[in-house]
C-alpha cells in the first residue's frame, strides 16, 4: 500500500518561509512524477508545482513562482517544498501526490494524481 505523509507546515508570518516534507512509503517512487497541491477555505484544490523523479525536472506555477521551489531526497524517498516571501493568500491545506504513470509529464490536475498525502495546514498571517 503507497502512503504519503507530510508535515512542515504551521503558522507563519508572512514573509517568512516554511518547508514541507512528504515521505512516501510503499514502495519506490523511481519514475513516478510527484505533486503539490493546495487547498484554501472555500477554494479548489489548486497545483503548486511537482517534480519528475525520472529526470529531475521541476515545475512551478506561476502564482508562486519565484518563491516555492521543489526538491527531492532519493535516499529518503522524500519531497519537500520550499516555501518563501509567504503571503496571507498563501494560507491552504497542502498537499502532495504520486502520478504513477511513470511518464515524466508532470500534469496539473487533481484528477491526475493517483495517489494523495492527508495534508498539512499552513497559515500564513498578516
Amino acid at each position: 500500500q503507497v502512503q504519503l505523509v507530510e508535515s512542515g507546515g504551521g503558522l507563519v508570518m508572512a514573509g517568512g518561509s516554511l518547508r514541507l516534507s512528504c515521505a512516501a512509503s510503499g514502495r519506490t517512487f523511481s519514475g513516478y512524477v510527484m505533486g503539490w497541491f493546495r487547498q484554501g477555505p472555500g477554494k479548489a484544490r489548486e497545483f503548486v508545482g511537482g517534480v519528475s523523479w525520472r529526470d529531475n525536472r521541476i515545475y512551478v506555477a506561476d502564482s508562486v513562482k519565484g518563491r516555492f521551489t521543489i526538491s527531492r531526497d532519493n535516499a529518503k524517498n522524500t519531497v519537500y517544498l520550499h516555501m518563501d516571501s509567504l503571503k496571507p493568500e498563501d494560507t491552504a491545506v497542502y498537499f502532495c501526490a504520486a502520478d504513477r504513470r511513470e511518464d515524466i509529464v508532470i500534469r496539473t490536475l487533481p484528477r491526475d494524481y493517483d495517489y494523495w498525502g492527508q495534508g498539512t495546514q499552513v497559515t500564513v498571517s498578516s
